[in-house]
């Protein structure tokens, strides 16, 4: 056994012993080897502490999400039958929305809202400039039921549904498609994959799918920094309580080089869940006696079994310049203590620094005062894609939803988009949640406007859009 494990190991045996014999200000008190540590592992983390100040500080109106008109939503007439939920546009390599010979594409999850398990990627397109949610068409799924097969690659031969992911226009006008490939068959394996969409142009009134090319995985964790599925299944899978991702990887450039920022949790060797984190004082924040009177709250807590397996991440890979690996490196940032669970990694550079955005669920949290109907976008910022990463409004926080699930102005997945000009981004996301209605379908939700200065964001008063639409630009 590796001696600073093992030393971390006899740190916890000691250090519950006293918080059972006598509570944490005497396991504090005693001066030993045997103590909490602290180790950041070289990563920015979502601290306990800052956490903690998000159910006081989303009461401001500036971090709600607005309130939409019900009687204004529309489904989607080109998905007749479909609900529709997450979506992503088709992005230059800066983030901005990419115009496809006059087109705007987003690439979105959709399925039949009476079979849960039916999961697929379609292409919607509107011309650019029109905004309206009755100019989206419909060109289909991206990939066919046997594509899978005949990309002869040993992980996507098990696919079950396509989850989320990122597009980019390269630099050779091609469609290059990033997303998880998903294997109900393999306890939830997930894996970030990617494929050239072929794109033609049948008339000047409509995009066509001409099938997909340079189809195969990339990657699919190493258990070091990022846990694989292996090491989920051999610790318990779903009976654990343990919650396994390995998802929506999303494509950036920087300075020549190519990456995929995704959603992960930890592997061993960056901060691994474990009854060992709960004694780290880096997921904390804040001081000492914070993390003194919280870890003692935390150990006595119904929360305590779920924080332990709580190591969310957004992590980073390189690849080469046909897009396979070529280099694995630590998280951007993690989660440990707080959420298994921080979706939807989006990430961009705008007026010189670089800002960093995830999705989460108060429902998959482990902090005190958020609620399970709590829906939040958190952000981030640095001076460098890599880190470290600063909380955007001190605690994080940017975007609060607390609707009622069954609410059809539910939304989920929002998304910044940047735009070509100005300190204004464009949240989109979808509305309604699948299945629950039979006559109003998972749609794209009315867009709006969220202000970005610097370390502080916003959102933009009286400023929603149309159904998802991506830009304000003249």
């Amino acid at each position: 056994m590796n001696i600073k494990k093992f030393a971390k190991q006899a740190t916890v045996l000691t250090f519950t012993t006293a918080l059972l014999a006598g509570g944490a200000t005497q396991a504090f008190a005693k001066e030993t080897d045997n103590k909490p540590y602290k180790e950041t592992y070289g990563v920015s983390h979502i601290t306990r502490h800052d956490m903690l100040q998000i159910p006081e500080q989303q009461k401001s109106e500036k971090y709600q999400v607005p309130q939409f008109d019900q009687s204004t939503i529309k489904n989607i007439s080109s998905a007749k039958g479909l609900d529709v939920w997450d979506s992503w546009p088709l992005q230059n390599a800066d983030g901005t929305v990419a115009n496809y010979h006059g087109y705007h594409i987003v690439f979105a999850l959709a399925g039949d809202p009476k079979n849960a398990d039916d999961t697929s990627i379609y292409v919607f397109y509107q011309k650019a400039g029109e905004t309206s949610i009755d100019s989206w068409k419909n060109a289909g799924r991206v990939f066919k039921d046997g594509d899978k097969f005949a990309a002869n690659d040993p992980i996507l031969k098990d696919q079950t549904q396509e989850w989320s992911g990122s597009a980019t226009l390269t630099s050779d006008g091609k469609v290059r498609l990033f997303y998880t490939d998903f294997s109900g068959k393999n306890y939830g394996k997930q894996t970030l994959t990617t494929a050239q969409v072929n794109v033609s142009q049948p008339d000047q009134n409509s995009l066509k799918i001409d099938g997909v090319e340079d189809y195969k995985s990339i990657f699919d964790g190493d258990g070091t920094t990022y846990q694989n599925v292996q090491q989920f299944i051999d610790e318990g899978n779903y009976s654990s309580g343990d919650n396994h991702t390995l998802r929506d990887p999303h494509y950036v450039e920087e300075n020549g080089h190519k990456y995929l920022v995704f959603e992960a949790n930890t592997g061993t060797e960056v901060g691994y869940q474990g009854e060992e984190s709960l004694f780290n004082k880096a997921y904390y924040g804040k001081s000492t006696s914070f993390f003194r009177k919280e870890s003692q709250k935390l150990l006595q807590s119904d929360k305590k079994r779920t924080a332990e397996l709580a190591n969310g991440a957004l992590g980073i890979v390189e690849l080469n310049n046909d897009y396979t690996l070529k280099k694995v490196m630590k998280p951007l940032i993690t989660s440990n203590t707080v959420t298994d669970e921080i979706e939807r990694a989006n990430v961009f550079k705008m007026n010189g620094k670089w800002y960093l955005f995830t999705d989460s669920r108060g429902s998959k949290m482990t902090i005190d005062g958020i609620s399970s109907n709590d829906i939040y976008m958190l952000g981030y910022v640095s001076d460098s894609l890599t880190g470290p990463y600063k909380p955007l409004n001190k605690t994080g926080l940017v975007l609060q939803m607390d609707q009622d699930p069954s609410d059809i102005t539910f939304t989920y997945s929002h998304f910044a988009v940047p735009q070509a000009e100005g300190n204004n981004v464009v949240i989109t996301s979808y509305m309604t949640n699948r299945g629950f209605y039979s006559d109003k379908q998972a749609t794209f939700a009315p867009s709006f406007l969220l202000n970005i200065k610097g370390k502080k964001t916003s959102v933009v008063k009286n400023s929603i859009l149309d159904q998802g639409q991506l830009t304000v630009n003249k």
